[in-house]
């Protein structure tokens, strides 16, 4: 990957972090560290993170002010390349239920800078996306090289709208569009935008309806969805009906760690465990899913997700804990065979992985550098693997590229973690790298995330400091 070659680059917000971080890879820890075996085993079935794995995900709203997702802003499109050359940009979120659709641009100023995470205040009235905003939405995706999901209000907008915008949006958009999604958590729509009595069945037969609409209009459009909260059962009732869509390319639905913002239970504790009370998409929820849309034969992708929801908890999604959280979750999933995971964001959400307005300027959040220790692993195929220890929150993951074998490690604790490694690595990779992500507390807003650096191949074991993350990058291995 090109990411391990290029010249050492850190995004230091302590300089003093960094340092400390590469001479704790190489020198012994004071602590007395906890005790793993890492055994490998064969290739995963179906687990091979694709090039465009990592996404990002923001509220259609951001769409009223025609200048965010443009080429003029050079400091967003900067930071997008730096995360993923071929990443997709989804849109959507609670306010797509708000907004409208229109030709024309709006009269006098956009009626905000950017929009963050929606949440049960935020104001979501009068956000108009133009058709203006779509050729600047166009231009910011060539410049960045992602690609978009598109989101449809379903849930209070009209079918004539979701006709127009999706013309519009197929039209300008046109490669860089991967599929339009109609509606945004629908599941969630009882009691709020349909009656108590709301179901699946009712769900789809809206769906059909928008869906019939666009295609007459648009018939080489394509679909993802069915953008769920957390109910299952919408998930397999458009699951059987996309079964008889050739145009429904892609199965999506939403997972948060916790939440809501404020609940006693979103802790950092919680998000270090990855404790499954709280999960709004718990590990057999998860299952269901995949084995829901290997049934049918079509790729599932978490679109929109992150640590607590509702805008997310200050102290906890700001911080090293959530980076951490971050990349672990990703490899998480792409060890699983989920095609793609679109971190929710934007503004100066607590949670967002990118935060700022361009006249004052944005910069990556903690959770950011996470994403960028997943990505590290894009194209490379997942080993089976187990790591035998008693430290709840050391988790490891293993795949290769080729000649290259990766090995990332997440010690989520406090001490120091000394890894056992299989005797075929020690005994046949020539040279390593590596790659750190490190803070000085878990709560620290301050993070370091050091490029690859050149170290002396592991014999035998390999220790991992507290509250850090590494990918060890191995070449020239054999494995008997």
């Amino acid at each position: 990957m090109k990411a391990m070659n290029r010249r050492d680059f850190a995004y230091s917000l302590a300089a003093s972090a960094a340092l400390a971080a590469s001479r704790g890879l190489a020198q012994p820890i004071a602590e007395k560290p906890s005790e793993a075996t890492l055994e490998v085993g064969s290739a995963s079935a179906d687990a091979v993170m694709p090039m465009d794995f990592t996404g990002l995900s923001y509220e259609s709203a951001q769409l009223a002010n025609p200048l965010f997702f443009s080429a003029t802003n050079e400091q967003l499109i900067k930071i997008f390349r730096e995360l993923t050359p071929n990443g997709v940009l989804r849109l959507g979120g609670g306010s797509s239920n708000f907004t409208t659709y229109s030709a024309t641009s709006p009269a006098g100023p956009p009626p905000f800078e950017v929009f963050g995470p929606d949440t049960s205040k935020t104001i979501k009235t009068g956000t108009i996306t133009s058709a203006l905003s779509l050729s600047n939405l166009r231009a910011f995706l060539d410049a960045t090289n992602w690609r978009c999901i598109y989101g449809l209000n379903l849930g209070q907008g009209t079918k004539e709208n979701a006709v127009r915008e999706s013309a519009a949006v197929f039209q300008i958009l046109g490669p860089r569009l991967i599929a339009l999604q109609i509606g945004n958590e629908p599941d969630s729509f009882r009691n709020r935008y349909r009656p108590a009595s709301y179901t699946p069945l009712d769900f789809m037969k809206e769906w059909n309806d928008f869906h019939h609409s666009i295609l007459a209009v648009t018939p080489r459009a394509q679909f993802a969805g069915p953008d769920i909260s957390n109910k299952l059962a919408f998930f397999i009732a458009f699951a059987a009906e996309a079964s008889q869509h050739p145009d429904v390319i892609l199965l999506t639905a939403h997972s948060y760690a916790m939440g809501p913002a404020g609940s006693p239970k979103a802790t950092l504790d919680r998000l270090l465990v990855d404790d499954p009370s709280v999960q709004t998409q718990p590990e057999s929820q998860l299952d269901a899913i995949l084995a829901e849309a290997r049934s049918i034969h079509l790729p599932y992708r978490m679109c929109e997700g992150n640590s607590c929801w509702n805008g997310g908890e200050p102290g906890i999604s700001d911080t090293l804990a959530s980076a951490l959280w971050c990349g672990d979750y990703m490899l998480h999933l792409a060890q699983k065979g989920v095609v793609g995971v679109n971190m929710h964001g934007g503004g100066n959400g607590y949670y967002t992985p990118i935060a700022g307005i361009p006249s004052i300027g944005i910069k990556p959040r903690p959770e950011y550098f996470g994403m960028q220790v997943a990505q590290m692993f894009a194209e490379a195929t997942f080993l089976s693997s187990t790591l035998r220890t008693r430290n709840p929150r050391l988790t490891t993951y293993v795949a290769k590229r080729g000649s290259v074998l990766l090995l990332a490690v997440f010690n989520k604790s406090i001490d120091a973690a000394l890894i056992t490694l299989p005797q075929f690595l020690s005994r046949s990779a020539q040279h390593a790298e590596v790659c750190a992500l490190t803070g000085a507390a878990f709560d620290s807003k301050e993070v370091t995330f050091t490029g690859a650096k050149p170290v002396a191949a592991p014999v035998g074991r390999v220790t991992v400091p507290g509250k850090t993350a590494v990918v060890y990058r191995f070449d020239a291995y054999k494995k008997p």
